[in-house]
């Protein structure tokens, strides 16, 4: 990655942990129709702490020591984590992979939305046409009429809910808090609370096969979550931040590929204005941004 520059290589890495977050989800898709959820997340979880442990203490060590109110955002976004991690793996098991995917494209409007209904950010009036718009597509996808409608549609939505929470959580944080004991707390958190929910449902034996496809959703996710690190100190973050669409494109081509599954028109139509509309919020945002700084200097 010599010569390229910073942008770049935060596009790039950007890229590989969208490829990895779904090299995990079709791993666990895969096991998902004889492996049970809370099983499948507690085997996952301790397999991905423990690699996120090694990570982070190969990285420096663990800080624990911030103010309280972190703590109260870390628990916060951990409880949001373990919800998204239910709802999503939930609406993964029974639809395709892509429209599950689509459905969480709407991520960055929602955000947006709730950063200015909560955290007083300024949001003029292109961008909010554009969450409008966005939304608008999202419901070409979920299709919430007796035809087309899916129950597991909202369980999607619910992630969608719990994960806006979670990333709102994280941008309360302090830069005190660093990113690796958040990320260790929350796969802790999932660990623990699907260990728990585990002993209340019959465990399935586990073969070579799913073994090797339990050690990959691990090793993926692992990828994900520090690719996801590497973009936050490499580059302008509002740059990289449309590059978490190509997640979408991965998701197309391991659903027909591994599933054999393709959506149908109207789920393509409402995932390219979601894209659409995600895609011009983020780079309105940034421009307001820049054109904020110049301002004050």
């Amino acid at each position: 990655m010599q010569g390229m520059s910073d942008n770049l290589k935060g596009a790039l890495l950007m890229m590989c942990s969208m490829a990895a977050f779904t090299l995990n989800d079709t791993c666990v898709k895969l096991l998902g129709p004889e492996v049970p959820l809370f099983q499948m997340l507690f085997l996952r979880g301790a397999a991905s702490t423990l690699l996120i442990w090694g990570l982070a203490r190969s990285l420096g060590p663990i800080r624990v020591r911030f103010p309280a109110r972190d703590w109260g955002l870390v628990g916060l976004r951990t409880g949001a984590e373990i919800a998204a991690a239910y709802f999503f793996i939930t609406a993964l098991y029974h639809m395709p992979i892509a429209n599950v995917t689509a459905i969480l494209q709407v991520l960055p409007l929602t955000v947006t939305l709730c950063g200015a209904l909560f955290l007083g950010e300024a949001v003029g009036w292109r961008r909010m046409g554009a969450i409008i718009v966005g939304f608008l597509g999202m419901l070409l996808i979920v299709r919430p009429g007796p035809d087309g409608f899916d129950i597991y549609a909202l369980y999607a939505l619910a992630a969608v809910v719990a994960v806006t929470v979670r990333d709102l959580a994280t941008r309360g944080m302090s830069r005190k808090v660093p990113s690796m004991t958040v990320t260790l707390a929350a796969s802790l958190g999932v660990t623990l609370f699907s260990g728990v929910a585990s002993l209340g449902v019959e465990w399935a034996t586990l073969d070579v096969g799913q073994l090797m496809l339990l050690g990959g959703a691990a090793f993926f996710i692992l990828g994900g979550y520090l690719f996801s690190v590497l973009v936050m100190r490499t580059g302008d973050v509002s740059f990289t931040a449309p590059f978490r669409y190509t997640g979408l494109l991965w998701a197309l081509v391991m659903g027909f590929v591994v599933f054999g599954d393709w959506p149908d028109a109207l789920t393509l139509a409402g995932g390219a204005i979601v894209v659409g509309a995600g895609v011009f919020t983020l780079i309105r945002g940034r421009r307001l941004s820049q054109e904020e700084k110049r301002a004050r200097t």
